[in-house]
């Protein structure tokens, strides 16, 4: 039995209150769904300013009522001590998800990004500090390895940032780190290398690839891809970070918790694949197979490859993924045409 398939057993029997920030957004409300399932008590804090409140009920509909009766919502805003103090009280573990994603966006608005990246950031760690919660797992991002050339990606070696989001997301890392050592504080934070599943929203001026790409082909929209399509990303799928979080949050041996780790799946897949993948997926239910992709040019502050070593995360944590691109995908695709 691996690591994770023990705690899903252990679980149930061993109810915690978990509050998840960002719990409308894409990996914020697939986790509050999976700790409903294992009988959690959960706080969820969400302003809506890119989550949804169609996630919610989507989630409702998919538990039991006394599972739902365990979630409590607060309506409110990370770069608000307040609400954030208000949202900590009583809470054993802290999944923190909520930020503005997107390196577009990051330098469409550098300010509004690094308001709720960092100030908001911030603001968690002293709430949930002063809370004596018993963990607090982060959403870090692969974007902080900005222009080290090396793949696979390594913990211990970073580049330059290459836009105001991956600037946020390393000083989210100073300050966990540092909030460890003079606080005795337990800290982890996850490296997202392209998250994607059911429930990433398709119609945000800065949706990702995955939903967007799936949302054009269903609706018979054109499909862009910027660059020649050889650019490459180690695509992971919701599964797995879901995995990652609950294992870092339960975590007890001392080498394990304080540290960054990499969540991906350990390989990479071109545009030019993924867009394959999704085409045939989508054909297979329905959906026109003939579709061909427009190329543009490529896009501001993005790296040319990415991929993740994911030995540490194995390690220290137990980590093993689930799901590779082709059944990610897969799954995601029947939840985009049942929704779409």
């Amino acid at each position: 039995m691996s690591p994770y398939q023990d705690l899903l057993q252990r679980l149930p029997g061993q109810p915690r209150t978990w509050l998840v920030t960002g719990c409308a957004g894409f990996i914020g409300c697939n986790l509050l769904e999976a700790l409903l399932h294992l009988d959690q008590r959960v706080i969820g804090l969400d302003n809506f300013a890119t989550g949804l409140q169609a996630n919610l009920d989507e989630i409702r509909a998919s538990v039991t009522p006394q599972q739902w009766a365990r979630f409590t919502f607060h309506e409110g805003d990370i770069r608000k001590l307040d609400d954030c103090r208000g949202a900590c009280e009583g809470v054993d573990h802290v999944l923190h998800q909520a930020a503005l994603g997107s390196v577009p966006r990051s330098l469409a608005d550098p300010l509004t990004t690094n308001g709720t990246n960092i100030d908001g950031f911030l603001n968690m760690l002293v709430a949930a500090r002063d809370a004596k919660v018993a963990s607090f797992t982060y959403a870090a991002s692969s974007s902080t390895y900005g222009d080290h050339p090396a793949l696979p990606k390594v913990e211990e070696h970073i580049g330059k940032p290459l836009s105001p989001y991956a600037v946020t997301k390393y000083v989210n890392e100073l300050y966990a780190d540092v909030f460890a050592q003079r606080y005795d504080f337990h800290t982890v934070g996850l490296r997202y290398f392209n998250v994607f599943g059911r429930r990433q929203n398709p119609d945000s001026t800065y949706a990702a690839v995955v939903p967007k790409w799936a949302s054009s082909m269903i609706r018979g929209e054109e499909v862009f891809i910027n660059g020649d399509g050889e650019t490459s990303r180690d695509f992971c799928y919701i599964e797995n970070a879901i995995q990652a979080n609950l294992l870092a949050a339960v975590a007890t041996d001392p080498a394990a918790r304080n540290q960054v780790y990499n969540v991906a799946v350990g390989d990479r897949t071109t545009l030019n694949r993924l867009f394959e993948l999704i085409r045939d997926n989508l054909a297979s239910q329905g959906v026109r197979a003939d579709l061909r992709p427009t190329y543009r040019d490529f896009r501001p502050g993005d790296v040319r490859h990415s991929q993740a070593d994911i030995g540490k995360a194995r390690r220290l944590l137990g980590y093993a993924p689930t799901h590779r691109i082709e059944q990610g995908v897969a799954e995601a695709m029947r939840w985009y045409v049942q929704s779409l």
